[in-house]
Formats: structure tokens, C-alpha cells, sequence
């Protein structure tokens, strides 16, 4: 198994949806890649910053779930990031009703020196300037970099996100994003414009419609699971990206074929994101419940079809 650094943000929000509200907290994308990572026992670290209000419970959970986090910079006098954002109807879409950056403004990541070789690097969405200095951390070149980013950056730190995504091996965006990063309305061409920006693989979300994965000529599909209730989508695409990230450093297999499997595992951790507020479902996951989703997954994709 290989060691995972995972940068981001690790944050209080708080999330109305229609279903209800919250006042602050946990949140944040390490924190959901994180707990996502951690149901594949990955031997991964964090990478980020927050303030002395930053609850020890907290830290205790990710240590619990043996996340390194000598690196979890703490700045005693300062705030947390904090995130607030109001979901509509659909849950497809939402507004942000206020972001206050505290320590995240001034964050200078550290690599912890354990991880500078470690094999895969999950650059969960943050500034590009902070994806690049950890990638410039790095003793040796990871076998895998994964990258995650949104529309905030490409309307306001283009060119230095695609200095990011020229260094790296994997993307995961959205529909909108990838369309917004390469002007084409065409997935299957917006992916082929996006690996020849640097990335062999790209990953393309596509929230209760499922993931596209491409890689060169080929393209796999997974579809969302169908769920009874979807109560806060929030950390979703993160959760997927942990899952994925998790399952290729227990796996140290990183071809197409098993990337395969690592959406599916993506995708499957996503489903249980969503089903309460912030992090509260996937502290509790077990793999027993990992495992027959996955078999209903399973399930759900597979089929007999004679061919002539």
C-alpha cells in the first residue's frame, strides 16, 4: 500500500437545504476525502490549516481513523475557514450565502518529511499556487497526482491552474467545468482538449447522473446509484475523489482497468455522503454497508446481452 497525501481545506460550514439546517460544522474538501480515504486503511496524511477554535474531537477523528496530521497546521489566534451555502429545491444547485477565509488566506502548505515520497497526491480544490507548492515539495515524482479544482479558479487564476494541470495525471470536474476550461459543449471532446492540457485521465462528474472516466480512445461510465433520499449533496464530488484516491493506494494498480474500479468505489462513498448533513454519514460508515452497496452496484450495472 502506498502513502496518499491529501491537501485542502478542512473548514466548518453551514448547509440549509430543504430538508433542513445546520449551524456550523465540520466540513471541508480534505476532511471529506479524508474519511473517505480511510475506509480503504489508506496510510495518508493531511495537509492543511485551521484555527484555535477548530474543535480537539475533530482531530481525534481523523487520528481515530489513523490519518496523519502532524501537518494540520493550527494557528492558536486564528479563525477556521468557514463556508455557508443554501441548497434549492432540486439540490442541483445552490448559492453561497458567505465565505469568511481566516487562516486560509496567508496557508503555506508543509508536506510532512514522511510523505514528500509518497506515491499518490490528492490535490483536493484549493488556490493553484498551494496545489503547485505541494507538488514542488515532493522528493520524487509520485506515481499519481490527482486534481481536483472548480469554475472559481478558471475565471480567476487561469493560467496558473493550467500550470497545475500540466503537471498532473488525473482531473476530476464537473460538467460545467469541463465545458467552462475547454469552450466545448461535448464531453467526449472537452476530455480529449482537457488531456491535451497535461492529465492521461480525466474524470468527469456528473452529480445523480453518474461519472464519465476517459483515457485516450477509451471511456467508462458509472452511473449514480438511485437513492430513497438525497438530504445534502455537499462534499459529494469529495467523497468521490477520496474513495478513488483510497482505493488505488490499497490497490497499487493504476490501469485504466482499475480505475475503473476506483470510480465505482468513488462513486459508491458518494452515495452515502449525501445521505445527512456535512460528514455525519460518513463517520459512521462501516464496510459492511460498503460492501452490499457495492453488490447493488453491481447489480445495477450488470447484465446478460447476446450479441450477434
Amino acid at each position: 500500500m502506498g502513502k496518499l497525501v491529501i491537501v485542502g481545506t478542512v473548514a466548518f460550514d453551514a448547509i440549509e437545504t430543504p430538508f433542513g439546517k445546520t449551524d456550523k460544522i465540520l466540513g471541508g474538501a480534505a476532511t471529506y476525502i479524508g474519511l473517505a480515504a480511510s475506509q480503504f486503511q489508506a496510510d495518508a496524511a493531511i495537509v492543511s490549516v485551521v484555527g484555535g477554535d477548530f474543535p480537539r474531537k475533530y482531530l481525534d477523528l481523523f487520528e481515530q481513523r489513523n490519518i496523519d496530521i502532524s501537518a494540520l497546521e493550527i494557528i492558536e489566534n486564528g479563525k477556521t475557514f468557514f463556508w455557508s451555502g443554501k441548497y434549492r429545491n432540486d439540490l442541483n444547485s445552490r448559492d453561497t450565502l458567505d465565505t469568511q477565509l481566516n487562516v486560509l488566506a496567508d496557508f503555506n502548505p508543509k508536506v510532512p518529511e514522511d510523505f514528500k515520497n509518497a506515491e499518490i497526491v490528492m490535490l483536493g480544490n484549493l488556490h493553484p499556487a498551494v496545489q503547485l507548492s505541494v507538488i514542488q515539495q515532493m522528493t520524487s515524482r509520485p506515481k499519481l497526482i490527482i486534481l481536483d479544482t472548480m469554475n472559481f479558479w478558471m475565471d480567476n487564476t487561469l493560467d496558473l491552474l493550467k500550470e497545475v494541470i500540466a503537471k498532473v495525471d488525473v482531473i476530476t470536474i464537473n460538467d460545467e467545468e469541463a465545458r467552462q476550461l475547454t469552450g466545448e459543449y461535448s464531453l467526449v471532446v472537452a476530455a480529449r482538449k482537457i488531456q491535451e492540457m497535461g492529465p492521461e485521465h480525466v474524470v468527469i462528474k456528473k452529480g445523480e447522473h453518474g461519472a464519465l472516466l476517459f483515457h485516450k480512445e477509451q471511456i467508462f461510465f458509472a452511473p449514480a446509484l438511485p437513492l430513497e433520499e438525497v438530504f445534502d449533496p455537499t462534499g459529494a464530488g469529495d467523497t468521490f475523489a477520496g474513495g478513488f484516491a483510497g482505493f488505488l493506494s490499497k490497490s497499487d494498480d493504476l490501469s485504466f482497468e482499475n480505475m475503473k474500479n476506483a470510480v465505482i468505489y468513488g462513486s459508491t462513498l458518494a452515495s452515502f455522503c449525501v445521505e445527512k448533513f456535512g460528514t455525519e454519514r460518513m463517520q459512521t460508515v462501516t464496510q459492511k454497508e460498503l460492501q452490499k452497496r457495492l453488490h447493488q452496484f453491481k447489480n445495477l450495472t450488470q447484465f446478460e446481452i447476446e450479441l450477434t
